[in-house]
């Protein structure tokens, strides 16, 4: 990487860091704090895993039907199969935006909450919120390692959607039917692992939420 190229890069970075300092300095000065918006945006990002879980197994159900197909047009057949494949693709998208935007907010609220520990001239007062940031530091990184392995089987479970969805697509007969009917097996192992781990991440966001709300 050239110096030029280092050099715009780190721009764009600081550019980056201070709208997104601006931004949540406004909504604080209309009465959002970081921390309120953080657990708005666990909650959405806890709504859209959800959502992802049951468009998934509604692919998964639409890959079902196409091994089942006894006759008709195959191709359009074919492209309810692809609109399942390309809602999928689409809701993981919005998934991994979801996380990142937790994860903006929460560097902010956290470095402020330390700059803010140094403030207090009680000792006791000090600890005490220093007890309570590391708490929720830990149930933030369990929160967010479960958020992120989730995700982490979207894209397995997306490149084997788009080889079927392609393979079926170049060769519109009786033979791919069969081809899907072979990998359908392995489809629904890689979907219902997805989904458990949606799940378990989604329990974890409940519980953040619950704790964040009752500190």
């Amino acid at each position: 990487m050239t110096l030029i190229t280092r050099t715009l890069l780190a721009s764009f970075i600081l550019t980056l860091t201070a709208c997104s300092s601006m931004y949540y300095s406004g909504l604080e000065k209309m009465g959002i704090p970081k921390r309120e918006l953080m657990i708005h945006r666990v909650e959405k990002a806890r709504d859209t895993q959800e959502e992802t879980k049951e468009q998934f197994k509604s692919a998964l159900a639409q890959f079902t039907a196409v091994t089942n197909f006894k006759g008709g047009n195959l191709e359009a057949t074919y492209n309810k199969l692809n609109d399942e494949y390309e809602d999928s693709i689409d809701q993981a998208q919005l998934v991994r935006k979801r996380i990142a935007d937790i994860k903006d907010v929460s560097e902010a609220l956290f470095e402020e909450w330390e700059e803010e520990i140094a403030q207090y001239s009680s000792a006791s007062l000090r600890r005490n919120s220093q007890s309570q940031l590391s708490s929720t530091k830990s149930q933030y990184q369990q929160l967010i390692r479960a958020m992120e392995r989730a995700e982490s089987k979207l894209e397995p479970v997306l490149a084997v959607f788009k080889d079927q969805v392609l393979y079926l697509k170049h060769n519109l007969n009786a033979r791919a039917i069969s081809s899907l009917k072979d990998e359908l097996s392995g489809i629904k192992s890689d979907v219902s692992t997805l989904i458990a781990a949606m799940e378990k991440s989604i329990n974890e966001a409940n519980t953040f939420i619950s704790s964040m709300e009752n500190k």
